[in-house]
């Protein structure tokens, strides 16, 4: 059995609030939301780590290139535990980078990096993890996207309100770059 709480985002999660706490969570059982396709799992976030870091795991179905964006403060990790995922990323100089991940390869993106993901087969997690002295930003997820108790991903894609792009992102170190282009992006 696994002990439930309450928290500042949540009526009902494992995770407990505050840092100090040892807790285990079952596979699927963090705190959930939909955004865009996809389905967000967050395991561990800044309340329990003093804003060290974060981990979380990222489900979704072949489909578009996520919006372009960076973390100012924050450092990006892409572990892929299941399918492929193409990263995009472009350096501080500029220069752009592009890779196929497969079931254990792993992806580094800087801070002040813009990158992108596209996920290229069915079925496929990003395990991810986050960190950087401004705290953490796996609360981004629920507060653009929609929190859900489903252990699936969204029947139809959670698109945000426009006004939500406007003041959720910078809240949790996410800034969006709607003009980057991305050279291996079609």
């Amino acid at each position: 059995m696994t002990i439930e709480y309450a928290t500042q985002y949540r009526t009902r999660s494992h995770i407990p609030s505050e840092p100090g706490k040892p807790y285990f969570i079952e596979k699927g059982m963090g705190d959930r939301a939909h955004l865009f396709g996809d389905l967000f799992t967050v395991y561990a976030g800044g309340e329990q780590t003093e804003n060290t870091f974060n981990f979380f795991t990222c489900e979704g179905a072949k489909g578009d290139i996520i919006p372009a964006h960076m973390h100012p403060d924050t450092y990006e990790v892409f572990y892929i535990g299941s399918g492929a995922v193409r990263l995009f990323v472009e350096d501080l100089e500029g220069e752009q980078h592009e890779k196929l991940l497969t079931v254990g390869d792993f992806g580094f993106v800087p801070k002040n990096c813009p990158h992108a993901y596209r996920i290229e087969r069915h079925h496929s997690r990003i395990i991810g993890v986050a960190s950087g002295p401004g705290g953490t930003f796996e609360r981004f997820f629920e507060n653009l996207g929609t929190p859900t108790e489903e252990l699936t991903l969204p029947r139809e894609p959670y698109v945000p309100k426009p006004h939500k792009f406007g003041t959720v992102p910078q809240e949790f170190d996410v800034r969006f770059l709607p003009g980057q282009q991305w050279h291996g992006q079609d």
